[in-house]
Protein backbone atom coordinates (compact mmCIF):
# COMPACT_ATOMS: atom_id res chain seq x y z
CA UNK A 1 0.00 0.00 0.00
CA UNK A 2 1.50 3.64 -0.97
CA UNK A 3 1.84 6.55 1.28
CA UNK A 4 -0.25 9.34 0.48
CA UNK A 5 1.53 11.14 2.49
CA UNK A 6 4.71 10.26 1.46
CA UNK A 7 7.52 12.35 -0.24
CA UNK A 8 7.04 10.86 -3.48
CA UNK A 9 3.43 10.98 -3.12
CA UNK A 10 3.02 14.43 -2.04
CA UNK A 11 6.02 15.45 -4.94
CA UNK A 12 3.19 13.87 -7.66
CA UNK A 13 0.45 15.87 -6.23
CA UNK A 14 2.65 18.70 -6.18
CA UNK A 15 3.26 18.68 -9.84
CA UNK A 16 0.32 17.40 -10.70
CA UNK A 17 -1.09 21.11 -9.32
CA UNK A 18 1.81 23.39 -11.09
CA UNK A 19 1.36 21.26 -14.70
CA UNK A 20 -2.49 22.57 -14.40
CA UNK A 21 -1.74 26.17 -13.33
CA UNK A 22 1.60 26.07 -15.95
CA UNK A 23 -1.49 24.75 -18.62
CA UNK A 24 -3.37 27.67 -17.64
CA UNK A 25 -1.28 30.14 -17.90
CA UNK A 26 -0.16 29.36 -21.45
CA UNK A 27 -3.32 28.94 -22.45
CA UNK A 28 -4.13 32.70 -21.00
CA UNK A 29 -1.01 34.07 -22.67
CA UNK A 30 -1.75 32.37 -25.91
CA UNK A 31 -5.27 33.94 -26.14
CA UNK A 32 -3.98 37.17 -25.65
CA UNK A 33 -1.75 37.13 -29.45
CA UNK A 34 -5.54 36.95 -31.96
CA UNK A 35 -7.57 38.92 -30.04
CA UNK A 36 -9.03 40.56 -33.16
CA UNK A 37 -9.53 37.02 -34.47
CA UNK A 38 -11.09 36.14 -30.91
CA UNK A 39 -13.23 38.89 -30.49
CA UNK A 40 -14.81 38.23 -34.35
CA UNK A 41 -15.70 34.69 -33.66
CA UNK A 42 -16.86 35.45 -30.19
CA UNK A 43 -19.12 38.56 -31.49
CA UNK A 44 -20.29 36.40 -34.73
CA UNK A 45 -21.22 33.29 -32.37
CA UNK A 46 -23.71 35.84 -29.96
CA UNK A 47 -25.22 37.06 -33.14
CA UNK A 48 -26.13 33.07 -34.45
CA UNK A 49 -25.64 29.92 -32.95
CA UNK A 50 -25.02 31.65 -29.44
CA UNK A 51 -27.68 33.91 -29.45
CA UNK A 52 -29.78 32.53 -26.16
CA UNK A 53 -26.48 33.83 -24.30
CA UNK A 54 -26.87 37.18 -25.81
CA UNK A 55 -30.47 37.45 -25.28
CA UNK A 56 -29.91 36.57 -21.54
CA UNK A 57 -26.80 38.67 -21.16
CA UNK A 58 -27.54 41.72 -23.05
CA UNK A 59 -24.61 43.37 -21.67
CA UNK A 60 -22.27 41.16 -22.22
CA UNK A 61 -22.86 40.92 -26.05
CA UNK A 62 -23.25 44.39 -26.19
CA UNK A 63 -19.71 44.16 -24.65
CA UNK A 64 -18.17 42.48 -26.53
CA UNK A 65 -19.35 44.27 -29.61
CA UNK A 66 -17.68 47.63 -28.53
CA UNK A 67 -14.33 45.95 -27.47
CA UNK A 68 -14.68 44.24 -31.44
CA UNK A 69 -14.88 47.04 -33.19
CA UNK A 70 -12.24 49.05 -30.89
CA UNK A 71 -9.65 46.47 -31.65
CA UNK A 72 -10.92 46.27 -34.89
CA UNK A 73 -10.31 50.09 -35.03
CA UNK A 74 -6.78 50.08 -33.54
CA UNK A 75 -6.08 47.28 -35.47
CA UNK A 76 -6.66 49.31 -38.99
CA UNK A 77 -5.28 52.50 -38.14
CA UNK A 78 -2.76 51.97 -34.95
CA UNK A 79 -1.91 48.21 -35.28
CA UNK A 80 1.12 49.23 -32.63
CA UNK A 81 -0.88 49.37 -29.80
CA UNK A 82 -1.85 45.69 -29.90
CA UNK A 83 1.63 45.49 -29.38
CA UNK A 84 1.23 45.82 -26.02
CA UNK A 85 -0.80 42.67 -25.97
CA UNK A 86 1.88 40.60 -27.30
CA UNK A 87 3.79 41.48 -24.17
CA UNK A 88 0.98 41.13 -22.17
CA UNK A 89 0.77 36.99 -23.98
CA UNK A 90 4.52 36.72 -23.47
CA UNK A 91 4.62 37.98 -19.40
CA UNK A 92 2.19 35.16 -19.34
CA UNK A 93 4.72 32.70 -21.08
CA UNK A 94 7.52 33.77 -19.15
CA UNK A 95 5.61 33.76 -16.04
CA UNK A 96 4.59 29.95 -16.60
CA UNK A 97 8.59 29.26 -17.19
CA UNK A 98 9.35 30.64 -13.82
CA UNK A 99 6.75 27.29 -12.37
CA UNK A 100 9.45 24.90 -13.71
CA UNK A 101 11.71 25.91 -10.72
CA UNK A 102 8.66 24.52 -8.46
CA UNK A 103 8.25 21.69 -10.46
CA UNK A 104 11.87 20.66 -10.39
CA UNK A 105 11.93 21.70 -6.29
CA UNK A 106 9.36 22.64 -4.94
CA UNK A 107 10.95 23.08 -1.18
CA UNK A 108 13.93 25.00 -2.72
CA UNK A 109 11.33 26.97 -5.26
CA UNK A 110 8.59 27.86 -2.92
CA UNK A 111 8.92 31.59 -3.33
CA UNK A 112 8.19 31.03 -6.92
CA UNK A 113 4.30 30.19 -5.62
CA UNK A 114 4.84 32.83 -2.61
CA UNK A 115 5.70 35.11 -5.90
CA UNK A 116 2.34 34.04 -8.34
CA UNK A 117 0.15 34.49 -4.78
CA UNK A 118 1.18 38.11 -4.47
CA UNK A 119 0.51 38.57 -8.25
CA UNK A 120 -3.17 36.77 -7.95
CA UNK A 121 -3.92 38.97 -4.94
CA UNK A 122 -2.67 42.16 -7.25
CA UNK A 123 -5.01 41.76 -9.41
CA UNK A 124 -7.90 43.00 -7.16
CA UNK A 125 -6.83 46.72 -6.92
CA UNK A 126 -5.60 46.59 -10.02
CA UNK A 127 -9.32 45.57 -11.69
CA UNK A 128 -10.68 48.01 -9.30
CA UNK A 129 -8.07 51.48 -9.94
CA UNK A 130 -7.49 50.89 -13.60
CA UNK A 131 -10.96 49.17 -14.16
CA UNK A 132 -13.03 52.44 -13.99
CA UNK A 133 -10.15 54.83 -15.39
CA UNK A 134 -10.09 52.26 -18.60
CA UNK A 135 -13.84 52.51 -18.82
CA UNK A 136 -14.58 49.18 -17.88
CA UNK A 137 -18.05 47.74 -16.89
CA UNK A 138 -17.57 46.90 -13.34
CA UNK A 139 -19.14 42.89 -13.82
CA UNK A 140 -15.82 42.99 -16.29
CA UNK A 141 -14.04 43.94 -13.93
CA UNK A 142 -15.38 41.51 -11.62
CA UNK A 143 -14.18 38.47 -14.26
CA UNK A 144 -11.12 39.93 -14.17
CA UNK A 145 -10.34 39.91 -10.39
CA UNK A 146 -11.82 36.64 -10.58
CA UNK A 147 -8.54 35.10 -12.26
CA UNK A 148 -6.95 36.20 -9.23
CA UNK A 149 -9.33 34.33 -6.78
CA UNK A 150 -9.23 31.13 -9.23
CA UNK A 151 -5.57 31.49 -9.72
CA UNK A 152 -4.58 31.92 -5.94
CA UNK A 153 -6.69 28.64 -5.18
CA UNK A 154 -3.82 25.98 -6.65
CA UNK A 155 -1.02 27.74 -5.61
CA UNK A 156 -2.42 27.38 -1.96
CA UNK A 157 -2.79 24.00 -2.66
CA UNK A 158 0.78 23.84 -3.59
CA UNK A 159 1.95 26.03 -1.24
CA UNK A 160 0.35 23.80 1.79
CA UNK A 161 1.93 20.36 -0.37
CA UNK A 162 5.29 21.72 -0.28
CA UNK A 163 5.07 22.60 3.49
CA UNK A 164 3.87 19.04 3.68
CA UNK A 165 6.62 17.78 1.52
CA UNK A 166 9.43 19.86 3.31
CA UNK A 167 8.78 18.42 6.74
CA UNK A 168 8.90 14.48 5.39
CA UNK A 169 11.73 15.30 3.78
CA UNK A 170 13.54 17.13 6.80
CA UNK A 171 11.93 14.10 9.06
CA UNK A 172 13.40 11.17 6.61
CA UNK A 173 16.65 13.22 7.27
CA UNK A 174 16.66 13.03 10.78
CA UNK A 175 16.02 9.36 10.69
CA UNK A 176 18.51 8.12 8.28
CA UNK A 177 22.06 7.48 9.68
CA UNK A 178 24.21 10.35 9.77
CA UNK A 179 27.02 9.41 7.07
CA UNK A 180 30.36 8.50 8.11
CA UNK A 181 33.75 10.63 7.59
CA UNK A 182 36.75 9.83 6.44
CA UNK A 183 40.02 11.40 7.59
CA UNK A 184 42.74 12.57 5.20
CA UNK A 185 44.44 8.86 6.82
CA UNK A 186 41.83 6.74 5.15
CA UNK A 187 40.35 5.62 8.59
CA UNK A 188 36.61 6.71 9.26
CA UNK A 189 35.36 8.16 11.94
CA UNK A 190 31.77 9.60 13.31
CA UNK A 191 30.96 13.11 13.14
Amino acid sequence: MSDTNGPRALLKRIRVWLVVFIVCLVLSGATAFPLVTELRLVDGALDSWASPVADAFPGLAEWISRVRTGLEGADARAPYLLYGTDWLAFAHLVIAVAFYGPYRDPVRNIWVIEFGMIACVGIIPLALICGPLRDIPFWWSVIDMSFGVFGILPLLAVRRLIKRLEAAQETARAASPAPALTSTAGRTSSP
